[in-house]
């Protein structure tokens, strides 16, 4: 199972529209969370309904949080999408087999037996979870509380029984240059992260919805060999700039 989790204050201002960069990310079978970092309601409403948005198109989850609340809102998500990709795949195959796709349908003690072998499955699937932090100006006081979350995440996964990875990137790459940079390629250690935050140049733009096709582009491209450099610019996804705003909606699941 694939995500992508996106930590940022919201507000996207360069390129390609964020919520049609989540909508290509679901068609990949990638699904997009967003985690909306509040501190004392910096976030306005334009930036709250640009993060319920790109959750909405990528079928992800959306939360607002403080910087307090940050870590745990982070594995909930991750292990909340997790279970909800399951019971989407078990209620499409009920549908198939059964002609109804509803869990709350089945006999008691069959919907017992099917809950249990989604909370099973939930634990031993294997996932990928693809960290995007948002590194422009505003992010800065919160970086802190975005390394603690990685961390515990990190943590967390570890724990699973089935085999977690976890890659991080963040945006803008440079001030004035590359959309996306990756800081870490796939691990299931907490080797390296101790070390992507001191190197991050937080400042520049909010190029959010190139940054994420740069992340789609990494799934896309052997599952992350090399550096984000070898897949190519997505220079293409940002010149594209805001026209690419409609449509290619998914279910917004809370």
């Amino acid at each position: 199972m694939k995500q992508i989790l996106l930590i940022t204050d919201g507000c996207s201002n360069v390129g390609m529209s964020p919520i049609v960069a989540a909508a290509h990310a679901k068609a990949e079978g990638i699904n997009v969370n967003v985690v909306g970092v509040l501190d004392q309601g910096d976030v306005g409403e334009l930036g709250a309904a640009e993060i319920e948005e790109i959750a909405r198109a990528g079928g992800g989850l959306s939360r607002m949080v403080n910087m307090r609340q940050l870590s745990q809102t982070v594995q909930m998500m991750t292990r909340k999408t997790v279970v909800q990709t399951i019971q989407l795949a078990v209620q499409k195959e009920l549908k198939h087999v059964l002609g109804n796709g509803s869990i709350e349908a089945l006999p008691p003690e069959k919907r017992g037996e099917v809950v249990r072998v989604i909370d099973e499955l939930g634990e031993t699937s294997g996932l990928q979870v693809a960290l995007l932090i948002d590194a422009s100006a505003s992010m800065k006081p919160k970086l802190a509380a975005v390394e603690e979350a990685i961390r515990d995440l990190m943590l967390s996964l570890q724990a699973r029984q089935g085999k977690s990875e976890i890659a991080v990137f963040h945006f803008p790459g440079t001030r004035h240059g590359d959309d996306c940079i990756m800081d870490l390629a796939w691990t299931s250690h907490l080797n390296g992260v101790h070390s992507i935050f001191p190197k991050l140049q937080m400042g520049g733009t909010t190029p959010t919805g190139p940054a994420i096709m740069h992340v789609v582009e990494f799934y896309r491209q052997g599952q992350g060999q090399g550096s984000v450099h070898d897949y190519g610019a997505m220079g293409d996804y940002g010149r594209r700039g805001r026209q690419e705003t409609d449509g290619m909606m998914g279910d917004y699941v809370v």
